[in-house]
């Protein structure tokens, strides 16, 4: 059984390994020791109640209970673009035309943006290459969710989720290496590193500040803008699936789409319901698939299991309630 569970100071030799392991461009898991310490120190705050609610930034583990492992990670930011802009390249139409020659053009072009500040965000998902089966990437992504759900009133009304452009089998960025980088003298790496490492001062100093016309650029950087990384399409599918959806901002590096929807849109924010535990002592629990949480943040807890809704009780197994560290009569969310 995998269980999803508050990450703090401890799991940092596990959150750098993920790090290496989620590969280029992944810039909420740069494989920088302190950036990730800061992190999980935060983290642990979120989790405790020790900061205001726009500043929370909970990340999440997620235990393989058959060998002991770490799985995965993910994370929930209350609040972005608070402390440091947010910025975007949004795809933009802008209209030319002609009376005298009656003709018209639509042209396409980016604009940096910062329309996304105070938003919550969903991100940093991960899962090892190993683990990416039997529903363990569908747990960690919606337990975010089911975080969100236990106080809504702590995150924002509108949630974005960023998703890694396009990459080539190379580890070539063509968006990067064609436009980004034409503003940025950097290599992707420093860059990628420097966005979630400083406090993005460096962006507002060299960023484009006119709109980029998308018709002027190399067919390579045109057909990658809002095109998702290969590793990141079961994670937009997710996504989607919870009612995100695409509304024309990108990435500034590589072009990688955000999605967002209203926080209380969200399928499982919207769906989850809160039950009475009632633990089934012989055995497997019968009933339904379904999502299981604990129902305060500072002991948060989710795992996959089956349940059978009673009324107003979710009758679940012992291994599960042990998971969860939940006993007979205690609350839970449950999402079928």
């Amino acid at each position: 059984m995998f269980v999803v569970r508050p990450a703090g100071p401890a799991d940092l030799e596990t959150l750098m390994e993920l790090a290496v392991l989620s590969g280029r461009g992944f810039t909420s898991l740069p494989e920088d020791e302190p950036t990730l310490r800061e992190r999980l120190e935060l983290s642990a705050r979120s989790f405790a109640g020790d900061l205001a609610a726009p500043e929370a930034w909970y990340t999440i583990m997620l235990d393989d209970m058959a060998d002991g492992t770490v799985a995965g990670v993910a994370g929930v930011k209350a609040g972005v673009g608070l402390k440091r802009p947010h910025f975007s390249l949004r795809v933009v139409t802008l209209a030319q035309s002609s009376p005298t020659l009656d003709l018209r053009f639509d042209h396409q072009a980016l604009v940096m943006v910062n329309e996304c500040a105070g938003w919550s965000e969903v991100g940093s998902l991960f899962l090892r290459p190993e683990k990416r089966k039997g529903g363990a990437g569908r747990l960690l992504a919606q337990s975010r969710y089911m975080l969100i759900g236990i106080e809504p009133e702590r995150f924002a009304e509108m949630v974005l989720a960023e998703l890694r452009g396009y990459f080539d089998d190379d580890g070539n960025c063509p968006f990067w290496d064609h436009v980004a980088s034409r503003f940025f003298p950097l290599a992707f790496d420093e860059a990628d590193m420097m966005s979630a490492s400083t406090n993005g001062q460096f962006i507002l100093d060299l960023a484009p500040r006119h709109p980029i016309y998308v018709s002027l650029l190399r067919q390579e950087a045109r057909e990658v803008i809002g095109k998702v990384h290969r590793e990141g399409e079961a994670a937009r599918v997710m996504l989607e699936r919870e009612g995100f959806r695409f509304q024309g901002l990108v990435d500034l590096f590589d072009a990688g789409p955000t999605v967002s929807c209203h926080r209380d849109d969200i399928k499982t924010v919207k769906e989850g319901r809160r039950k009475v535990v009632s633990i089934r002592a012989d055995g497997e629990a019968e009933g339904e698939p379904a999502l299981v949480s604990t129902t305060a943040i500072a002991s948060f807890r989710a795992v996959q299991t089956t349940v059978t809704i009673d009324g107003a009780k979710a009758v679940i197994s012992a291994e599960a309630a042990d998971a969860l560290k939940l006993k007979d009569g205690d609350p839970v969310r449950v999402k079928s």
